[in-house]
Formats: C-alpha cells, sequence, structure tokens
C-alpha cells in the first residue's frame, strides 16, 4: 500500500505551517545509491575505519551535529561503552543509560492496527529544529519521483546519527508500514557508504513508543549478526526466506543492485498480513549477505530486510535488561544499567529475546500462510 494522494497523483496535504514548511530538500537519483564496494574494513591497528562519508552521511551527519550542540535532544551523547558478548552470536552490548531514563513513555495503545490518536503526541508537534531535511528523490527521474519522508532526529538517540523517517505528519498515518516510506528509508541506506547505517520499523506491540508512521534509521560502527546469518528458501521463486542463524528466526527478503520495489513490495504485503492478524512484529534493513546456508563467501552484498513476527507486548518490561525491538532481534542490545553492560551473557539475552517470539507452532503455521499470500 503507498501513501494517500491527490486527485493529480501528488502527495496528499502538507502542513503549511508545520515542520514541513522550512526544511531543506535532499534529492537524489538513482545514481547516488552505492550498491557496491561498502563493506566492513580494518586499519593497521586491527580497528574498524569509518568509510569516506558520500553526500548523504555528510548532510545528516552535519545537520545532526549541530541538533546536538544546539541542546535539541533530551541527553548529550557521548561515546557509549560498547563489546561484544562471548559466544557464537557475537552480540554487541552497549550502554546507553540515559536512554533507558529519558526516553519517551509508550503511548496507551491495545492494537497493532489502532487508529491514530491526534490527541496523543504525534509528529505535528515537534519542534521545527528536530527537521534535519526532506528526502526525496527528484522528480521525473525515478517512477515514483516526488515521493518524500521527513528525516527528524530521535530526540532520545540510540547511538550518533539516530533519526526517523517521517511520511507527511499531517496525513496522521498510524504505525502501519507502507510501500513509499520504506522504499525511501531503505534507499537511505544505499545512499550511505557507512556499512553500519541501518533503518528499521516497530510495529504497535512490537515496541513502538508513538502512534504516528515513522522508520528508525541510525549509525553503529559494528558488524551485527543478521548481516551473515544462514537462510533457506521458502518459495520456489526465491522470494521469501527462513532465516535460520541470528539471535531470532525471521523471514528474510533480499535485494541485489538498486531496484528494491520486490523486495519492499514483498515486505509489506506480508506486514499487512500480520498487522491484520494482529501480530506484532519488527523489521530490520542492513546490508548483507545473500541468503544462503551458509552464505557465500565473496558473493555480491545487497540489502537484507528481516521481518520478525513477535508476541505483542505494550508497556515497557520493567526491570529488564533491554526491551526487544527491531535492533536487540539484529544482535545490537541497548542496556540500561552498568551492571546489566558488565554481567549480561549470551544466554541471559538470548532467553530474554526468545520470551518475546511466537510459539514455535504458531511461526511453523504462519510459514504455511504467508507462502499461500505470496502464491
Amino acid at each position: 500500500m503507498a501513501l494517500p494522494r491527490e486527485a493529480d497523483g501528488s502527495p496528499g496535504p502538507e502542513c503549511p505551517s508545520g515542520p514541513w514548511s522550512a526544511a531543506p530538500d535532499f534529492a537524489y537519483g538513482r545514481e547516488d545509491l552505492v550498491v557496491e564496494g561498502v563493506r566492513w574494513r580494518r586499519g593497521a591497528s586491527g580497528e574498524l575505519e569509518p568509510p569516506a562519508p558520500s553526500r548523504f552521511d555528510q548532510a545528516l551527519g552535519a545537520a545532526w551535529g549541530r541538533r546536538m550542540e544546539e541542546g535539541l535532544f533530551r541527553y548529550r551523547l557521548g561515546e557509549l561503552p560498547t563489546r561484544v558478548l562471548p559466544g557464537p552470536l557475537g552480540l554487541v552490548a552497549q550502554l546507553n543509560v540515559e536512554r533507558g531514563e529519558r526516553r519517551r513513555r509508550p503511548q496507551d495503545v491495545r492494537s497493532v492496527r489502532q487508529a491514530f490518536d491526534p490527541g496523543q503526541f504525534n509528529f505535528n508537534e515537534i519542534r521545527p529544529g528536530e527537521v534535519l531535511f526532506r528526502l526525496s528523490r527528484e522528480p521525473g527521474r525515478e517512477p515514483g519521483g516526488g515521493a518524500r519522508v521527513l528525516v527528524v532526529i530521535n530526540v532520545s538517540p540510540l547511538e550518533r546519527g539516530h533519526v526517523l523517517f517521517v511520511p507527511e505528519p499531517a496525513l496522521g498515518l498510524p504505525q502501519l508500514l507502507l510501500e513509499e516510506p520504506l522504499l525511501l528509508a531503505a534507499e537511505a541506506v544505499l545512499l550511505s557508504t557507512h556499512p553500519g547505517f541501518r533503518v528499521g520499523f516497530n510495529s504497535l506491540g512490537g515496541f513502538a513508543s508513538v502512534n504516528h508512521l515513522h522508520l528508525h534509521g541510525y549509525y553503529l560502527a559494528r558488524p551485527l549478526p543478521v548481516e551473515t546469518a544462514a537462510s533457506e528458501p521458502l518459495d520456489p521463486r526465491g522470494r521469501m526466506h527462513l532465516l535460520r542463524g541470528g539471535p531470532a528466526p525471521g523471514f528474510l527478503f533480499f535485494a541485489e543492485g538498486p531496484d528494491l520495489g520486490p523486495a519492499v513490495r514483498g515486505v509489506c504485503r506480508v506486514a499487512a498480513h500480520l498487522a491484520e492478524g494482529e501480530i506484532a512484529h519488527n523489521l530490520f534493513v542492513t546490508r548483507g549477505a545473500p541468503p544462503g546456508d551458509p552464505p557465500a563467501p565473496g558473493a555480491p552484498a545487497g540489502l537484507r530486510f528481516v521481518l520478525w513476527p513477535r508476541r505483542a507486548g505494550f508497556g515497557v518490561k520493567e526491570g529488564a535488561a533491554f526491551n526487544v525491538a527491531l535492533c536487540e532481534l539484529a544482535g545490537h542490545l541497548p542496556l540500561k544499567t552498568a551492571r546489566d553492560f558488565r554481567d549480561l551473557t549470551e544466554a541471559a539475552a538470548m532467553s530474554l529475546i526468545r520470551s518475546c517470539l511466537l510459539p514455535p507452532d504458531r511461526f511453523a503455521r504462519l510459514q504455511r500462510d504467508l507462502l499461500a499470500l505470496l502464491d
């Protein structure tokens, strides 16, 4: 499903005095998408080195840094202590005490398909300075040119560069995944030359804290297990794969090259089916290896879209080391306390993640339903 449009085919109404009004534009064409040569590299010291930033990385980083200096975030983000938990998965633990203490409390939600409520916080209420730019394809140069999203700071950031991709706020869209916003957010991964820039989506019941359509994007200078986790095809045409490795089983869609449309449509079709059945879900989009068991070494990398159905949970799980959402299912664990950062083991982390997954028999039934849906 795409965004609502006017009779002339243009996107729906804007809010002239709202966050759209003064934001600069960042337009791009297909030639700006970097589909090859982006990979993890180590310097002479053995440490991962940041690659040369792209035009997108430079624009996002500079604008995000200015907002941090201007005090528009809930806390000042410094260098976060980070360690890889011992164990075969390589889970990345990161201490972010202030996010645990100061992030916005999830809204009162009781359904994955709950309607948008203008009486609760929404992105029409953000300060103009929180908007970095409008991200859009250049009109006339791409099919669907002119589609756009706001790129907005997350005021309680996971890491430096943590942003939200928000389609036209005045439309009042609930937190249900749509094709155009996902396509723009996924293309932002290809606009970046940093292999650690990822995007994702949390449904209601999957730890989304605001019922107003948005996706996340952020940088993490560490490889994650979901990038290379093994998978097996679920249908003979190779449209959807079962991700068997990594922290949690999920559904893998893969795109090689700049055309992300088939993968995006497949993801959104499955996400709509999950929402219709009141099944909460999380999505993570990252550069990664092609599907396989194991993935073929040296094969051209592409974009992995990993969609996890999970048990619905509403509100914060008090006392837990972390709340299970898109980054945790991918293997990045933002922790709330120094004690958890020091003591957490892979086994304990996996126990918490598994407690949020669907029972195996329900997951197996869902696989069969989704194959019928795709056929």
